[in-house]
């Protein structure tokens, strides 16, 4: 009996000594996606964006995103809200082809022609890089808050 005393107590004190999980601490990305943008201007996305509007903020964007210019980003169509874009991949040559979409002031893409489902998913997720833009007439801004908490800025004409 006493025995059994002692394992059972021993059990007890051994599950008390588990290791404890503290939740993870959001990232920079994940920060700057809950967060809302810091400025004291007016909204910088409209409530809804026109068609012409929503075309200038994706190509802008994907522009931004891969290295390119704007003007070297062709604009293939539209399905509803998602902009269809391609441009000349660099190394081969070759077209990289893009979807873009728009939801506040975030600009979300994914490869169409990607090798597999990882790389051809929406990049909205934790641990992806964050792009906002800004619209002030005729010129799109664009912030994008790298994983590492970095931030890059452009501005172009869209």
């Amino acid at each position: 009996m006493r025995a059994a005393a002692v394992i059972a107590l021993t059990g007890l004190t051994l599950a008390a000594c588990g290791e404890r999980t503290e939740p993870a601490a959001p990232t920079p990305a994940e920060q700057v996606s809950a967060a809302s943008p810091a400025s004291d201007a007016e909204v910088s996305a409209p409530a809804e964006l026109t068609a012409g509007q929503l075309q200038r903020v994706c190509q802008a964007g994907l522009a931004a995103i891969h290295g390119q210019k704007t003007t070297d980003i062709q604009l293939d169509g539209v399905e509803g809200r998602v902009v269809n874009a391609s441009w000349r991949a660099p190394v081969d040559g070759g077209r990289r082809r893009a979807q873009c979409r728009v939801d506040g002031d975030l600009i979300t893409w994914r490869s169409v022609d990607a090798a597999s489902a990882e790389e051809g998913r929406w990049m909205n997720q934790a641990g992806d890089p964050v792009t906002r833009f800004v619209l002030d007439g005729e010129t799109v801004a664009i912030t994008t808050t790298l994983p590492d908490g970095s931030v890059v800025e452009e501005q172009g004409q869209g």
